[in-house]
């Protein structure tokens, strides 16, 4: 836990003390994404139904080196553009041997890789009708995220900005606002690049922080894994213990009063 006062992470019924969760794709070799996973401390991990190949049995399937009883598989829909083509790999994960969680993506545009937010809605009720636990990603738009708590989601997971781009969080009042209506868990999903950014991302209360490429393209991954891993922590734990004020004047750290002559 990043503080004394600090609790565990509840999504769908399940608990996680790691507030990081990780994608899987982009990484030069299996071992280094094994490597850099557990570096990271994250317990969730993502797995596009659509991009990997199901078949555990394959020693170059991605899933064939992540131990389910170890880590948390969360089936996502990258490079779904329908709200059909969502519902049907959110149905594929599952049939296939992953839990009732679903990270959910319905893309809508090609070029920024933004979300459909009205597909996304649409297959977000379907889904939970049909008893999955929906994590949407989603833009960091308040009005969208209401609709999406209405619809069934499990958790909300609004962008810092676009998905692989490392521009960090762009957006923070947004981010604070959508988390101070919700009653669900919030997630920043996408566009953090390095560990100062996660932190930062974190100082705004959300719940936690998704990210892949920030850790999978940077120079040495394993690293980038354990720098995110203890800057969620820490922003976390900032949080938590609530900041100064800022001020437009200095204040003398010591006293003056009583000071020698």
């Amino acid at each position: 836990m990043a503080a004394k006062n600090d609790t565990a992470l509840e999504i769908g019924g399940e608990s996680f003390t790691s507030r990081l969760m990780v994608g899987t794709g982009k990484y030069k070799t299996n071992q280094e994404m094994v490597d850099a996973i557990a570096a990271s401390g994250a317990q969730i991990v993502t797995v596009a139904v659509r991009r990997v190949d199901l078949d555990r049995s394959k020693d170059e399937a991605i899933l064939h080196h992540l131990d389910p009883k170890k880590l948390f598989l969360l089936a996502n829909t990258a490079g779904c553009y329908t709200t059909e083509d969502a519902i049907r790999y959110a149905r594929l994960g599952r049939e296939a041997g992953f839990n009732d969680f679903i990270k959910l993506e319905v893309i809508g545009d090609q070029d920024t890789l933004l979300p459909d937010t009205v597909g996304l809605i649409e297959a977000t009720k379907t889904l939970a009708a049909e008893g999955f636990k929906v994590m949407a990603y989603t833009n960091d738009d308040l009005l969208t995220a209401l609709k999406l708590e209405d619809a069934g989601c499990a958790a909300v997971m609004p962008l810092a900005s676009p998905i692989g781009s490392g521009l960090g969080l762009l957006n923070p009042y947004n981010i604070r606002t959508i988390k101070s209506r919700l009653s669900l868990p919030v997630i920043v999903d996408a566009g953090v690049g390095t560990a100062s950014d996660a932190c930062i991302t974190m100082e705004q209360g959300v719940d936690g922080i998704l990210m892949n490429t920030a850790i999978a393209e940077a120079d040495d991954p394993v690293a980038m894994g354990r720098a995110m891993g203890l800057a969620v922590e820490a922003g976390r734990c900032a949080y938590l213990a609530g900041r100064m004020p800022r001020r437009e004047i200095a204040i003398p750290s010591s006293p003056t009063r009583g000071m020698l002559g």
